[in-house]
């Protein structure tokens, strides 16, 4: 998605995002009269970090510079970051490493016929960037509109905020849509060299006013399962349960199975943060 001066871009607004979070109070730090911003100042954190405060301004400012894995963790402590953000936080830093194509990724034709084996229960399988692999027709059912184009695979990130439907369908849209934004930045993280991330990205951001809002705000969550509300024409309002399976030699290949909690005794469920329609 990104290139180098990109990611450190990238790395110097995270930083900065979770800095200005933090108050002098929560810190243990004196008053100091005024602030023209909020939060902790550049000096401020990077005592509190035990470096510099020039070589920290420098990594904020998106320079050609390397933290140590000993500066990451003592930022990671100093910024109060949870274990979801630390790891962000890493792999912004270049601290992890992935091949990246650009190109949509491929299915064995018996892992794409599972969801069909789920029918009645609505099912599919995502990869990493929300682009959906292969679906049932009680997916589609219940997520109207979800392919839109014949020349791209459907994509659940767009259509949460891109597809006038969604927001009928989701009855708690913001919430659902915020989560998916905070999970799609996680993924993003990890691959800030596949363009793919960075194509889905513009588009919310032209398309979305929430996504252009919310993107800078830089929250970032993992996937796990959960329940959702979902509205279903002839059906009103409906409670769902949804669980992922990670396939085993794609990890970021999930596979997401809804059971309606009205009328089945099972769990089984779908791949994000128990928040957001993948």
């Amino acid at each position: 998605m990104q290139t180098q001066p990109n990611r450190r871009r990238e790395l110097g607004a995270f930083l900065r995002s979770r800095r200005e979070r933090i108050t002098p109070d929560q810190a243990g730090l004196p008053h100091t009269g005024r602030r023209r911003t909020p939060g902790l100042r550049r000096e401020e954190l990077a005592l509190l970090a035990g470096i510099s405060a020039t070589w920290y301004t420098y990594l904020e400012q998106g320079r050609d510079i390397r933290a140590s894995d000993q500066v990451l963790d003592a930022l990671a402590s100093a910024l109060r970051l949870d274990r979801h953000e630390r790891r962000h936080l890493f792999e912004l830093a270049g601290h992890t490493a992935a091949a990246e194509t650009g190109e949509p990724e491929q299915l064995a034709a018996e892992v794409a016929a599972v969801p069909l084996l789920l029918q009645p229960h609505p099912a599919y399988i995502i990869d990493g960037n929300y682009d959906v692999l292969s679906r049932n027709q009680a997916a589609d059912e219940l997520f109207p509109h979800l392919a839109t184009a014949v020349d791209r695979p459907a994509n659940f990130a767009r259509w949460v905020f891109l597809e006038p439907a969604a927001r009928t369908v989701l009855v708690d849209w913001e919430l659902e849509a915020r989560g998916l934004l905070a999970r799609l930045r996680t993924m993003a993280g990890r691959h800030s060299g596949d363009p793919r991330y960075s194509r889905l990205i513009d588009e919310l951001n032209a398309g979305s006013p929430e996504a252009r809002a919310w993107w800078p705000q830089y929250d970032v969550q993992v996937r796990h399962g959960g329940r959702k509300r979902l509205r279903r024409p002839g059906h009103g309002v409906t409670d769902f349960a949804y669980t992922a399976f990670h396939l085993a030699e794609h990890p970021e290949q999930t596979l997401v199975v809804y059971t309606d909690t009205d009328t089945d005794t099972a769990t089984v469920t779908d791949p994000d943060n128990g928040k957001s329609a993948d």
